[in-house]
């Protein structure tokens, strides 16, 4: 199984477009140690050729070109896109998707609760239907035997796990949250027995999701803030990291001190604020990520599980 990471910043991208935090003004300037980061989406294969896109974050376009297996190669107009992925429905996980209208019908997988919102609040499947009809909508269940397959990459199997997390604001039922609102993923190689758990949102680690962490070869996990009040601290917001939905990665019961305790997967960080120091590549949390054993991930990251 080939994981390649498409973008690995949360959104807004690094350096955010409006911001002049420290981060933001170092990487603009030259004068911080870090590298830009797109808005974050991975994409699996099971043979390097068909691929499985996991969230189609608005700077899909450039990530598409900066990897060519997704790049058309065997006929006049094709690609190496075989399907998308929605673990939710937040804009900076789907807008994307329009942007890849020219290659309507896309199968796409998401819940019925994520196929609800971008049908109604935010109506992208409505809107893409006058291309080509759109998107072909397979429906992932999170209650019951919810592992599948998709056919393009017949040797990985997909398990969802739901997350506790609200919907997005423009969603129908963006206070009263339902089962589906936001899923992570386990992804298994069938041939090798290698598996990926995928979860760039996780607001706290809850008992259902630990057996997957535990016996994933590599866990790809929420990055987004170092501090729950990190935005307060870098004077850009006001809000906590809990009230976003994000497990800060320091203090008690924080992420660092969770991934700790596992013995068997590589431990990456993913969906990464322009706020956190972490960006900084000689700060002190980066150094102590690495005392912990913890990677950043970054755009174009490869795992080869």
């Amino acid at each position: 199984m080939h994981i390649h990471v498409l973008g690995s910043s949360a959104g807004g991208g690094f350096p955010q477009w409006n911001c002049n935090c420290h981060n933001c003004h170092g990487v603009r300037q030259g004068t911080l140690n870090a590298r830009a980061r797109t808005q974050s989406s991975i994409t699996v294969s099971d043979d390097g050729e068909n691929w499985v896109i996991l969230n189609t974050s608005p700077d899909i376009r450039a990530q598409l070109a900066a990897f060519p297996p997704l790049q058309p190669a065997r006929q006049s107009r094709d690609t190496g896109v075989a399907a998308v992925l929605f673990i939710d429905s937040q804009i900076d996980h789907t807008t994307g998707l329009l942007m890849l209208r020219e290659g309507c019908p896309i199968d796409v997988y998401c819940t019925e609760m994520v196929h609800q919102d971008l049908s109604t609040g935010f109506p992208m499947f409505t809107m893409l239907k006058h291309w080509n009809g759109g998107v072909n909508y397979h429906e992932i269940a999170v209650e019951g035997d919810t592992s599948f397959t998709i056919p393009q990459v017949p040797n990985l199997l997909f398990t969802p796990i739901a997350l506790t997390s609200k919907a997005p604001p423009y969603s129908p039922h963006r206070h009263d949250s339902h089962i589906g609102d936001t899923i992570g993923v386990n992804i298994l190689d069938k041939r090798t027995g290698k598996q990926v758990f995928y979860a760039p949102g996780l607001g706290e680690i809850e008992p259902h999701i630990i057996p997957y962490m535990q016996e994933a070869d590599c866990v790809l996990v929420d990055g987004t803030f170092w501090t729950e009040d990190e935005m307060q601290r870098a004077g850009v917001g006001t809000k906590l990291a809990k009230e976003m939905g994000h497990l800060p990665q320091s203090g008690d019961n924080g992420m660092i001190q969770f991934l700790d305790g596992l013995e068997k997967p590589r431990k990456v960080l993913i969906h990464i604020n322009n706020t956190n120091p972490i960006l900084d590549e000689d700060s002190a949390e980066r150094a102590e990520l690495t005392a912990h054993n913890i990677e950043v991930s970054y755009d174009g990251m490869d795992i080869i599980l």
